[in-house]
This record gives C-alpha cells, sequence and structure tokens, in this order.
C-alpha cells in the first residue's frame, strides 16, 4: 500500500458547456471533438450525456506543473475547435441560462439507455463537474482512502463552488449543481465502506433496485474506478481556469497520499454518520470558498479559506507545489471563488450575458485567474 506522496499519479477531467455568443447552450459537442480530435488523435476529449457539453482527460502526471500545462493545451484545443461551431467554451457547475431547445442526448445506446432509465427532467438540468483522479495499489485501498476522505468533502466542494445560477436565477446556493447533481439515485456522498465484499455488496443491492443500470453508474464523490488503478473524487464543479482545475488536483492527492500513510499505519478512516455528511455537503453548497464549512477533523464549522490554508503546507509534491498552491489560493482570496466572481460579473448590469462571457474568457486564461 505504501506510496512515496510525490510519486502518486493524478488526473484531472474537466466537463464544459457549449455556448453561442449569448451564452445559450449550443448543441455542438459531436462536430467540436471531431474538429479538436482529427488533429490531436492521442488526446482525451470526447462528447457528454448531452450534446452541450464536452469532456476532456488530463494525461497521468506526476507534478502541478506537467499538469497545468496539459490542462492549458486541452482546453485552447476544445476552445478553438469549438469556435470553428460558433461555441465557446463555458467552465461552470450549471449553465447560466435554460436551454432554449429540447436537450438532444450524445450518440451511443448506453447513453440513451441513461436517459430513458432516469428520465428526461434529470437530463434536461444537467451539469458540469470536475473529477480528479489519483493512482492507487488497488480497489481495496480506493475504498480505505475513500473512507477517510469523506470528512474532506465539504471543504472540496467549498473550493470549487462555481454554479450559482441556474435557469437565469440566483439560486442562493454557490454550488446549485450539488443539489442538481443529488437527484440521480446513484450520486452523493459514498457510504463508509468497511471492505471489497462490502462495496460488492452495496453495488449488487443498487443494481437489484433499478437504481443502476451498471457500474458505470455509481456516481457517489468518491469511488474507485472501474477500469484502472485509482480512486476518483468527483465532488467538485467545473472550475472557472485551468489553475483552479490544477489546485484541485494538486490538494485531492495531498488527501489521498495522507490517508495512505494513515492506512500503512493501520489507522481506519472516521466512522462520519452519512446523514452528518450529507448536512455538512448542503451548508458547502450553500456559502462556497468565501463561507463556512465543517472542519475536516473536528467538525466545527470554519472558514473554509483557514481549513485550506492549514492543507497548503502538506501538498505531496513539496516546496514549489507548496508555492503554488498557496499563490493560488491568495489570488482566490482576493479576486473570489467562482461562485462569487459569477455574482460580481452579474452584478455590473443584471445580465446573465455577462456571467457566461467572463466564464467564456476564463476558460481559456493561461495561468491565471482573471476577477
Amino acid at each position: 500500500m505504501t506510496s512515496p506522496a510525490s510519486l502518486l499519479t493524478m488526473g484531472v477531467e474537466e466537463e464544459f458547456f457549449l455556448v453561442d455568443s449569448r451564452g445559450r447552450l449550443l448543441q455542438e459537442a459531436p462536430r467540436t471533438v471531431e474538429a479538436a480530435t482529427g488533429p490531436h488523435p492521442d488526446v482525451d476529449l470526447k462528447p457528454e450525456l448531452v450534446r452541450s457539453q464536452v469532456e476532456s482527460g488530463s494525461e497521468v502526471c506526476r507534478d502541478h506543473r506537467t499538469l497545468l500545462a496539459n490542462l492549458t493545451d486541452l482546453r485552447s484545443t476544445l476552445g478553438s475547435a469549438a469556435a470553428h461551431q460558433g461555441a465557446r467554451l463555458m467552465p461552470s457547475g450549471t449553465s447560466v441560462f435554460a436551454p432554449d431547445d429540447p436537450q438532444r442526448v450524445a450518440a451511443g445506446s448506453r447513453y440513451r439507455h441513461i436517459v430513458e432509465h432516469v428520465g428526461r427532467f434529470l437530463v434536461d438540468d444537467s451539469t458540469c463537474g470536475c473529477h480528479v483522479h489519483v493512482g492507487v495499489a488497488d480497489q481495496d485501498t480506493a475504498i480505505q482512502v475513500s473512507n477517510h476522505l469523506r470528512p474532506w468533502l465539504p471543504t472540496l466542494l467549498a473550493l470549487s463552488a462555481n454554479s450559482p445560477f441556474h435557469h437565469g436565477v440566483d439560486t442562493g446556493y454557490a454550488s446549485a449543481r450539488h443539489l442538481l447533481w443529488g437527484r440521480w439515485p446513484t450520486a452523493g456522498p459514498p457510504p463508509y465502506v468497511d471492505s471489497v465484499e462490502h462495496y460488492e455488496r452495496i453495488v449488487a443491492g443498487l443494481h437489484d433496485s433499478g437504481a443502476m443500470l451498471d457500474r458505470g453508474m455509481i456516481y457517489w464523490d468518491i469511488r474507485p474506478s472501474e477500469h484502472q488503478s485509482t480512486v476518483e473524487i468527483r465532488v467538485h464543479d467545473s472550475v472557472g481556469t485551468a489553475t483552479e482545475a490544477t489546485l484541485v488536483g494538486v490538494l485531492v492527492r495531498t488527501l489521498v497520499a495522507e490517508a495512505i500513510e494513515r492506512l500503512d499505519r493501520g489507522v481506519r478512516g472516521p466512522t462520519l454518520p452519512h446523514e452528518v455528511l450529507r448536512a455538512r455537503l448542503w451548508q458547502a453548497a450553500r456559502e462556497g470558498l468565501e463561507g463556512r464549512c465543517a472542519d475536516p477533523v473536528t467538525g466545527e464549522p470554519r472558514p473554509v479559506h483557514d481549513i485550506l490554508a492549514e492543507l497548503v503546507p502538506r501538498c505531496a509534491g513539496g516546496g514549489r507545489e507548496v508555492e503554488f498552491a498557496r499563490e493560488v489560493l491568495a489570488t482566490l482570496r482576493r479576486v473570489g471563488g467562482g461562485a462569487a466572481r459569477q455574482r460580481a460579473a452579474h452584478r455590473r448590469a443584471q445580465r446573465g450575458e455577462d456571467v457566461a462571457d467572463m466564464l467564456a474568457r476564463g476558460a481559456l486564461q493561461v495561468d491565471a485567474i482573471g476577477a
């Protein structure tokens, strides 16, 4: 189980909306991905569940500089391809505006079966997330790491909260995506799992209930990957910039490294009640980065920035990674997290179009976070 913290691999998947010049959803994902992968057949780019969404997947990385460069390149590639279809990338957990037209499902029988199974009302309120994979030894390690990371989910959600608007209205939440995504029957915080056998019993029960069609529909905020030796953390909104996505990856890898070190010492994860964790996630979704959330150790509400400031010196990648994380968080403290920046853009003229413009510009910023 032991793995030097600095050697743990990480990768980040990002989901984006495609929008037109007014910020309205455009269903151009298939042509955008085709245009992007034509000159770059080896990059991991694909349509998502509906045709107004695209997804990118980074390379397997071992340091923050490589991850940042890769995520920046992927956004640039997708952004250029989208522009040829009259579209722009919009990194946000929810679309600012309601769809003008019914959302069409991406090609593929599996996507069609999912929509038939869960119903249109889930699909028409599509959301975009940011998922981090960290390499681990095996499924058992991934499950035990999940137990250790459960109390950190509110902090990670608050850090990434970037979806205050839904159907043109400020929801009052920093992450409306968290509430919308939680309607899926197999989404939300993971249960505390004792073993691989326990995990398999839960999966079998979910399948037998009809809540999911296959194992790929386990959408918990943390889950073992079905296809590779990684633990996948899925609690985050799609974030505004590649810099923020890199920060998310860095901090998640740090927490996984710390969890593995504790497991090596025989320390099991805290058995935080599922109902309490759900309530803490609600608070994080409500308040976002500028608010408070439950301290992962004590459970007491504390400023999110204070919790993150204490985590940064422990970054698994060492000094340069610590410096990177500290600088990014200082910038976020100055200009605001994703939800705060969306609201600031809206306040200037009370226009959702201005929010979409800000998000589209930020999507392609290079190594920076703009106000």
